[in-house]
């Protein structure tokens, strides 16, 4: 497999996937500066996390206009597997691939530390091989993972299962004081209607390999993998 890792000037999340993605699983990593137009060859995209552009404005905001954010919506339109990890999930908002908005932290803090998320949608290429209900310790790194949108798209979200990972205890259960940031009904990942993008506050990047003391991230990538070879052989028998 080939996966893009979208480089943003500011990024700096982009080496840790590509260090994952090649020297831990073996696969091929392709990075792809912002000024790019074309995503031809790539069969998944990761939006790294880090300050694109300095965070200026506000998170994402300048990122959603690079060229390369064009050729990644069309990518996406066409179903291919888009992932946004923290800043890539803030400029995924931004772009208009996923609802919602980033509000800074309600501690009004950078955090960094790690937390529990819970899988509440085992169902998507980016959960597949996870259980339902699991529980993975990732670490976040954040001033503006404070999820909102609008009480109309929220039920959406539920009723529609895009809400993929919820934070909480280290028993599974989501609560206040579970919350790191004031995310709204605790949210650390949505994903899209089609089930084709996913954006995440926490770093699975950094927690992906025995060396670090804990490899709950890894699984996220696995899952990835999982169903982008199922796809290919789909496609051969087809």
């Amino acid at each position: 497999m080939n996966i893009g890792v979208i480089v943003f000037p500011g990024s700096n999340c982009d080496h840790d996937c590509i260090h994952v993605i090649s020297s831990v699983l073996g696969q091929k990593a392709t990075p792809v500066w912002h000024k790019e137009t074309s995503l031809t060859g790539l069969d998944a995209i990761i939006l790294p996390g880090g300050f694109s552009y300095g965070d200026y404005l506000r998170t994402g905001a300048i990122a959603r206009f690079s060229p390369v954010m064009n050729a990644v919506k069309t990518f996406a339109s066409e179903g291919g597997m888009v992932l946004g990890i923290c800043n890539g999930f803030q400029i995924l908002l931004e772009a208009g691939l996923l609802p919602g908005a980033m509000l800074r932290n309600k501690s009004l803090s950078f955090i960094c530390k790690y937390v529990h998320v819970k899988v509440e949608n085992a169902a998507t290429p980016f959960t597949g091989l996870c259980e339902s209900g699991q529980v993975l310790k990732i670490p976040i790194a954040h001033a503006d993972g404070n999820y909102y949108t609008d009480p109309v798209t929220l039920a959406a979200l539920q009723a529609n299962a895009q809400i993929v990972f919820h934070y909480c205890t280290p028993e599974g259960k989501v609560t206040p004081e579970a919350n790191p940031n004031g995310s709204l009904d605790n949210i650390a990942g949505i994903r899209n209607a089609e089930g084709n993008v996913l954006g995440l506050m926490p770093h699975p990047e950094r927690c992906a390999e025995d060396i670090l003391g804990n490899h709950d991230g890894q699984v996220i990538f696995l899952s990835m993998l999982d169903a982008l070879k199922k796809a290919k052989l789909k496609a051969v028998v087809a």
